[in-house]
């Protein structure tokens, strides 16, 4: 039974610490290129890592990204 509890509480706390380093960030340009141009900057002012979730061309481009450490 405490080995069961304290499985738990490790992975209630590995879930938690992933969480507290993930963060979205969004861009607007006229290409694809330079939407991604900015979310890297923004990854790389962040110290951070990207990964693109979402872009959508209409008129412009906006893109979502999720930022990790």
């Amino acid at each position: 039974m405490k080995s069961i509890k304290t499985f738990v509480a490790v992975a209630a706390l590995s879930v938690m610490s992933f969480g507290a380093f993930a963060q979205s960030v969004t861009a607007t340009a006229s290409t694809l290129d330079g939407a991604e141009a900015q979310i890297a900057a923004q990854a790389k002012q962040a110290g951070a890592s990207y990964h693109i979730t979402e872009a959508n061309v209409n008129n412009g481009v906006h893109m979502t990204a999720e930022l990790t450490k």
